[in-house]
């Protein structure tokens, strides 16, 4: 298949964002947003062949799904999906709506009661400070999970991976404990 590249005008922006681990939202990123699903098939076809397996998810979210990571990546998802977790289930216990996690505003107040309710498990992470907590929101920012506006950040659509995985988490969790009490029966 040959490709006309001039259809592809965001392609030097487009690959940069997306090769840098970042993840392209929709409400955040309009104008790449558009390019990419307008020419949705000439793109995948273009980075499948540069190796790179690009992800759209209909929910508002583009990426490059990779199997490598680096040790900085490796640990900041690792603290980022903890800290997501923490809030999920905090803002669960207060009796909000997971999937209207884009409605959320972490705000100092929120982050310091997410420090206060889970100081010892955020310690256990060796997160010592509500300022490590917020450097962690600000390198998620960077990489398009979270905006920051005045102050306060904003979670995006990139964040359902992470809800899904909490989802598919919770769900093996019950079936276990089914098959568990089963087997006492």
């Amino acid at each position: 298949m040959n490709i006309d590249l001039t259809k592809l005008s965001q392609l030097q922006p487009l690959f940069k964002l997306l090769s840098a681990g970042t993840h392209l939202n929709r409400l955040q990123d309009t104008e790449l947003w558009v390019e990419l699903e307008s020419q949705r098939e000439l793109y995948e076809t273009l980075f499948a062949a540069c190796g790179f397996a690009l992800v759209l998810d209909g929910r508002g979210f583009a990426y490059f799904k990779t199997d490598q990571a680096s040790s900085y990546t490796g640990k900041l998802t690792r603290r980022l999906a903890l800290l997501l977790m923490l809030l999920f289930e905090y803002q669960a216990d207060q009796g909000l709506h997971l999937f209207q996690f884009q409605q959320w505003r972490l705000d100092n107040e929120l982050i310091d009661k997410l420090w206060q309710h889970y100081h010892a498990v955020l310690e256990a992470e060796e997160l010592t400070s509500q300022h490590l907590l917020k450097e962690i929101f600000d390198s998620a920012a960077r990489i398009g999970f979270l905006v920051s506006e005045d102050g306060e950040y904003r979670l995006l659509p990139a964040v359902h991976r992470y809800l899904d995985l909490f989802e598919e988490l919770a769900q093996a969790e019950r079936t276990d404990h089914l098959h568990s009490e089963g087997e006492l029966l």
